[in-house]
């Protein structure tokens, strides 16, 4: 195995979306996503059957195609990633078994690992950024997904500093997008919204952001009060026969998403002295909030990292990334006793490792 600058595919298929990359170290080769997001959007949010259906049809077009597109060989590859969890169970058993079958047919070794560590391992395919430096506060933001992360090193050591307690951030935005009528997937809709919206317009609440919440949950996240909130407010307007304007609901109810995003994460690198914050996940496309965590990273020196868009949603380029890291630091594959774990915890990068 070249341990240098490793030949690496990667397989995502935690959720919705199918996800082969192909890298060479750091050098990003291939990124093919094939999305299964129409299907979903006639039922207003993921369907795990559909989606686990979806991967079995995508996978091996996926996979044709991410080779024709870096233009190397199965045969050329020094090893096989693939994400055991966290995600829909179904889901990631399509990719385990995929990536279990390709290392044992090509006789390559298979690292199973991390799907949330793989979204700050995507950072490290950014060719036009400096070298991620350590310790370093990660905020991963997606549909399945809010936590914030103290990252010491990526291949050895990263802590869990809070998570959300209830709906993620992603599955607000879905939900009250369904509130106001807007269309699935919520995230760009209810931004589009919110474009010609007032973010002041209505004092939405910001959960598990008082002085008593302080204590206990610091670092973790609440939305589902604030899209009860958001329900009663609309509710109250329909009731009293006025129109909705939607545009201002949209504004208000982002404006207090990324207030308590921006403001936690920024406390944590406070807390333990990290000039440094990295965004991931497929929320990040908001652009509310990049220019949040821009300007209020900014006002504290807080350097604040985002990687490209095309690498912030769910993909196998980051799978690939963060197991040619594990390589270069030496580390073993995995054995084929793993499986599919939708609650791995954040702090298991690599999964089933060889003695």
């Amino acid at each position: 195995m070249n341990r240098a600058e490793p030949l690496v595919l990667g397989i995502e298929t935690s959720c919705d979306e199918t996800g082969i990359g192909i890298v060479r170290g750091r050098t990003l080769l291939s990124n093919t996503i094939a999305s299964s997001m129409d299907e979903h959007a006639r039922y207003g949010g993921v369907v795990p059957e559909v989606a686990a259906r979806a991967h079995l049809e995508a996978l091996q077009p996926s996979i044709e195609a991410a080779l024709a597109e870096s233009g190397v060989a199965l045969a050329d590859l020094d090893a096989v990633a693939v994400t055991s969890g966290p995600g829909l169970a179904g889901a990631l058993m399509v990719g385990v078994g995929a990536a279990k079958a390709l290392s044992v047919s090509l006789e390559k070794p298979l690292y199973a690992v991390n799907h949330l560590v793989g979204h700050i391992a995507a950072d490290i395919l950014d060719a036009d950024a400096p070298p991620l430096e350590y310790p370093t506060v990660a905020l991963l933001v997606s549909g399945g997904h809010t936590s914030l992360l103290l990252v010491r090193d990526l291949t050895t050591d990263v802590e869990l500093l809070g998570e959300t307690m209830d709906d993620a951030a992603g599955e607000a935005f879905d939900k009250v997008a369904r509130l106001l009528g807007l269309p699935y997937p919520g995230g760009p809709e209810i931004d589009r919204a919110a474009a010609s919206g007032d973010p002041k317009a209505i004092p939405f609440p910001r959960g598990l952001s008082r002085a008593s919440d302080m204590a206990k949950h610091r670092y973790d996240f609440s939305f589902s009060g604030l899209k009860t909130a958001v329900a009663r407010w609309v509710e109250q307007r329909e009731a009293a026969g006025e129109p909705v304007p939607v545009a201002d609901v949209a504004a208000s109810f982002r404006e207090a998403v990324v207030d308590v995003l921006v403001t936690k994460a920024l406390a944590a690198c406070r807390d333990h002295g990290v000039p440094r914050l990295l965004l991931g996940g497929g929320v990040i496309a908001n652009r509310r909030l990049r220019d949040v965590a821009l300007e209020r990273g900014a006002a504290d020196g807080v350097t604040v990292r985002i990687p490209p868009l095309s690498l912030c949603t769910d993909n196998g380029a980051m799978i690939a990334a963060l197991t040619s890291e594990l390589i270069m630091s030496g580390r073993a594959p995995s054995t084929l006793e793993f499986g599919a774990d939708s609650t791995l915890p954040v702090t298991e990068i690599q999964v089933a490792e060889s003695a």
